[in-house]
C-alpha cells in the first residue's frame, strides 16, 4: 500500500518543514480515500487547492524558495501566447521535480492501441460492435494494456483528428501511470467504477459519469469493483468546451456548475527497490521511464488546466418531437472545436 499524505489533518497542520520521505506516513485504504475525496465545482475556472496549509505561494507563481521546500512547475495546455479566453495552464508545487527520472526508453507496443490513421484504408460500411468480454482471470490487463482502438482519423503528429478506443481491464495500474502527450482523453465507464489518481488529485468515476484527462497530465486507474470496461475518446487538437446555447438561452444542456475538479492530494513515497513506471505516449509511440518516487506528489496547485468529472444524470436535455426530430447536436455535452468555425473535431453527445 502506498504511503499517503492526502488529507489535511491536525497532525499535519503542525508540520513546519514540509513533506519528506523520512516522515512516518498515514496509511489510508484506497476505498476510503476516494470516498472522502473533495471536489471543486465549475468548468474552466481558475482553481486553487493545497493539501498542506500555506503550500501555495502568495503573490508569486515561481518564487525563489517555495513553501515547504517544494518545486514549482507549470504544465501548459496551450501556447503561452494563446488568447486569455483560451489560455490553459496550471502551476504545480511538488515534492520532487517531474523530470527526476531515468531516461525514457521506447516500449514495444504489444497493445492494440493505434494513433496514426492518415495511411489507413477507410471502410465506408456502417459498423457497430458489442461490448468486450472481460479478460480471463489468468490474464492481467490494466487500463492501458486492456485498451483497443476501434476507429479514428488524422494524426497526433500534426495535432488533428481523434481516436476511439474501448478498454476492458481486470487489474489495477498500481506503480504505473500514463501521460498522453497526443491529446485529451474523455473516458466513459460502462461497467465498474474507476478510481483515478491524477497529479492534481483523486477522481471517483462511476458508470453514468464521464471524466476528462487533459493532455500531459499523469494518471493511473484502479478498479475497486473488479473487472471494468468502457469507452475512450481521444482528441488530438484543442480542448473540450461547453457548446454555445444560442436560442436555448442562458441555461440548459450541461451546466458549468455540475463539473467537478479534484482537490490537491499527494503521496510522499521513495523506494528505489520498487520504482514507479512512467508510461508516456508521444505521436502514437509508447515510452517508459523509471523513478524511485510517486509522480502523484503535487502538494498544491492553481490554474485552469485540470482533469474533471461530470455526472450525466445532471444533463438537462432540450428536445421536442411533437412535430419533427431536431439534429442530434441538441444533445451535445462537450465539444472540441476544429479550426473551421462552427465545426467540431469531435462532439460527445448523449441521447
Amino acid at each position: 500500500m502506498p504511503l499517503c499524505f492526502g488529507r489535511s489533518s491536525s497532525d499535519r497542520k503542525a508540520e513546519k518543514n514540509g513533506p519528506t520521505k523520512e516522515r512516518e506516513p498515514t496509511r489510508e485504504k484506497p476505498s476510503c480515500r476516494f470516498a472522502e475525496a473533495g471536489y471543486m465545482n465549475g468548468f474552466g475556472n481558475e482553481f486553487t487547492s493545497e493539501a498542506l496549509p500555506g503550500a501555495l505561494p502568495l503573490g508569486q507563481n515561481n518564487p525563489k524558495k517555495c513553501p515547504y521546500g517544494l518545486y514549482a512547475e507549470q504544465i501548459s495546455g496551450t501556447a503561452f501566447t494563446a488568447p486569455r479566453s483560451e489560455n490553459a495552464r496550471t502551476w504545480q508545487y511538488r515534492i520532487l521535480p517531474s523530470v527526476t527520472h531515468q531516461p525514457f526508453k521506447m516500449l514495444k507496443n504489444e497493445w492494440n492501441i493505434e494513433s496514426e490513421f492518415t495511411h489507413s484504408i477507410p471502410i465506408p460500411n456502417q459498423l457497430r460492435w458489442g461490448p468486450f468480454q472481460f479478460p480471463d482471470s489468468t490474464e492481467k490487463k490494466d487500463f492501458v494494456s486492456g485498451m483497443v482502438t476501434f476507429c479514428g482519423a488524422g494524426s497526433p503528429a500534426v495535432k488533428d483528428g481523434y481516436a476511439i478506443h474501448m478498454y476492458s481491464a481486470n487489474t489495477n495500474m498500481d506503480n504505473k501511470c500514463l501521460a498522453n502527450a497526443d491529446g485529451n482523453y474523455l473516458i466513459v465507464p460502462q461497467h465498474g467504477t474507476l478510481h483515478i489518481t491524477t497529479e492534481l488529485g483523486l477522481l471517483l468515476v462511476a458508470p453514468g459519469s464521464i471524466v476528462v484527462i487533459p493532455r500531459g497530465i499523469r494518471f493511473k486507474v484502479d478498479l475497486p469493483d473488479g473487472p471494468s470496461r468502457g469507452y475512450v475518446l481521444e482528441v488530438y487538437a484543442g480542448q473540450f468546451r461547453l457548446p454555445d446555447l444560442g436560442p436555448i438561452g442562458a441555461n440548459g444542456l450541461a451546466n458549468a456548475r455540475d463539473f467537478q475538479a479534484p482537490v490537491a492530494w499527494y503521496e510522499d513515497t521513495f523506494d528505489a527497490d520498487h520504482p514507479f513506471q512512467i508510461i508516456h505516449k508521444f505521436e502514437g509511440t509508447f515510452f517508459e521511464a523509471l523513478q524511485p518516487f510517486s509522480p502523484f506528489n503535487v502538494v498544491a496547485w492553481h490554474g485552469n488546466y485540470v482533469p474533471y468529472r461530470y455526472d450525466l444524470a445532471r444533463f438537462c436535455p432540450m428536445n421536442a418531437v411533437g412535430f419533427d426530430h431536431p439534429d442530434p447536436s441538441i444533445f451535445t455535452v462537450l465539444t472540441c472545436p476544429s479550426a473551421v468555425a462552427g465545426t467540431a473535431g469531435a462532439d460527445f453527445v448523449v441521447f
